[in-house]
């Protein structure tokens, strides 16, 4: 039987495999940080209204341009992230991982480079392949914060086109702080003028606020989020980036013609209008977490301080041994394939009084 590596494909992706984290059948599902919180009744019957009102004309292409959900938007990050966009700042695409793939085919690509701080969403380095970006794997410091005399020096030397900053941090839930952001940004210009993007997809669930100020006066840095996390809309793949109106010019030349249906935009719009509905499930999750951090820590439990809406824990011998009890008592979280360390989703109380029951009865094995 033919297999992808005796397929003509290109040298950098044989031997790689796709993104993806097991779906399995158990009471309780905490391992891809979805938002567990279903869509309000009256969200749900404005999403049906929308809807129906696009699907007249589904014999047209959709707003190229999706100029009324890009101005909402703009508007959500100007009230929510205390910096003002409009309209020419922003850009949408099916989910920030388009955004970040229609970022690498602009200011990436043959020839260029891009560098992300590992352990970090892998999805910029398999995007960066994909789109024949070579990849540098910058380090961190044992607690998974970003040293920067480290990184300006490993920018300096290897002068990276695309620099990936991600706060909070998917897997470790590290928020950056700004200025270690703005002396990578500087360092990165110094380099070689570089496009520094600033993935905060779990931004709303921050002690922090948000980088997006940090725009201001910067040209060459961008700002990603997404609406599968804070809005509970991970079925939606919707995302977005805030940046200089040059930046969304330069990514409109690779986007693909109508890539946003009219559905798509419809449904966008209709959860933008509940948006503080939706912003108190985050309260609530932001709750969680901060309990899942405690109650792990009491129970002896190592965890990493988290601005997501999920924890860092650990430490085990054996990570993946620790998974399989877990999972055998009905509780499924990631395995990230950090040594030594597991990760959580903030669900429901319930769900996390399920987890936390698991990890003590763990603890007592052990």
């Amino acid at each position: 039987m033919t297999g992808i590596d005796d397929l003509p494909i290109r040298d950098e992706l044989r031997g790689k495999s796709p993104y993806g984290a097991p779906q399995l059948d158990v009471p309780v599902r905490l391992n891809t940080n979805e938002n567990p919180y279903p869509l309000p009744a009256e969200l749900v019957d404005r999403i049906t209204e929308r809807v129906r009102e696009a699907a007249r004309d589904l014999n047209r292409y959709p707003d190229r341009d999706a100029v009324e959900l890009r101005t909402e938007l703009a508007k959500y990050l100007t009230r929510t992230a205390g910096h003002e966009v409009g309209l020419a700042n922003v850009w949408a695409a099916n989910g920030s991982n388009e955004v970040i793939q229609q970022l690498l085919q602009t200011f990436g690509g043959p020839g260029r480079t891009a560098i992300g701080f590992e352990p970090s969403y892998s999805m910029h380095g398999l995007i960066s392949r994909g789109t024949g970006t070579g990849w540098i794997a910058g380090p961190r410091r044992e607690d998974f914060t970003i040293d920067v005399a480290a990184a300006e020096r490993i920018i300096a030397e290897r002068r990276p086109n695309v620099v990936f900053v991600t706060s909070p941090n998917n897997p470790t839930g590290t928020a950056v702080a700004a200025d270690t952001v703005v002396a990578l940004y500087e360092a990165a210009q110094a380099a070689r003028p570089s496009l520094v993007v600033v993935d905060e997809a779990y931004g709303e669930f921050s002690h922090r606020p948000s980088l997006l100020p940090l725009i201001e006066g910067r040209p060459n840095m961008v700002v990603s989020r997404t609406m599968s996390k804070a809005f509970g809309a991970a079925g939606l793949r919707l995302g977005y980036l805030a940046a200089d109106p040059a930046v969304v010019d330069a990514v409109q030349l690779v986007r693909l013609p109508y890539h946003l249906s009219a559905v798509t935009q419809a449904t966008a719009l209709a959860a933008l209008e509940h948006t503080d509905t939706l912003l108190g499930y985050v309260e609530q999750l932001k709750t969680e977490r901060d309990r899942l951090v405690g109650e792990l820590r009491a129970i002896g439990c190592e965890v990493t301080d988290s601005d997501a809406n999920f924890v860092q824990f650990g430490r085990f011998e054996d990570s993946h041994r620790a998974w399989q009890a877990i999972l055998d008592r009905g509780v499924l979280v990631r395995d990230n394939g950090v040594p030594g360390w597991l990760r959580v989703t903030a669900g429901t109380p319930a769900e996390n009084d399920a987890f936390l029951e698991a990890v003590r009865e763990l603890k007592k094995e052990q």
